[in-house]
């Protein structure tokens, strides 16, 4: 599969928050206990939004379509710069970062079974179901702002009576993330 890198070197990419019945979010540890995270890839070239949500839903996690329910999606593109040690200067076209569209999933099936060994290089290990803001604090410090944001806006779609009050640290975070003017398309 190619990757799709835009003339600013942003490489599209969509993201998945998966809910469960209790409104805990999934989050994968990275292959090799690199940090913990939501699935995240790629689009290909040619993919809609949804075929490469799927795709990734399916590599990354073990489920199909089947197995969820969209109940959101993030508005615009939300974007992050790599720190200068993660860009691989050697590959073309250069890659500076990734711009991602976010999708909010239920599972359908509290009882489902996750695999990930779906490819011969999964992305994660283990997992666990956590609190709506904990993957802020525990995803790499250059996601967190984009985490933030994607969970700011999924919040009222995820809790329609009202989100989860933001721990400690989320109020800076969350007056960090939430963009003055939206975000270009």
């Amino acid at each position: 599969m190619r990757d799709v890198i835009d003339r600013d070197g942003f490489r599209a990419n969509i993201g998945i928050v998966l809910m469960g019945e209790d409104g805990r979010l999934f989050l994968g540890r990275r292959i090799g206990g690199r940090g913990w995270q939501f699935p995240q890839g790629g689009m290909g070239c040619g993919e809609t939004l949804e075929q490469s949500l799927f795709r990734e839903l399916k590599e990354e996690i073990g489920l199909g379509a089947e197995d969820v329910q969209i109940i959101g999606r993030t508005r615009h593109w939300l974007r992050y710069r790599l720190p200068a040690r993660y860009v691989r200067r050697h590959i073309q076209p250069l890659c500076v970062g990734q711009k991602q569209r976010w999708f909010l999933l239920k599972l359908r099936d509290p009882a489902i079974i996750f695999r990930f060994d779906e490819t011969p290089q999964p992305e994660f290990d283990n997992w666990r179901w956590v609190d709506y803001w904990q993957p802020i604090r525990e995803v790499i410090y250059f996601k967190r702002v984009v985490y933030t944001r994607v969970l700011h806006e999924f919040g009222p779609v995820a809790f329609p009576a009202g989100a989860p009050p933001y721990p400690s640290t989320g109020p800076a975070l969350a007056a960090a993330a939430i963009p003055s003017r939206p975000a270009a398309s």
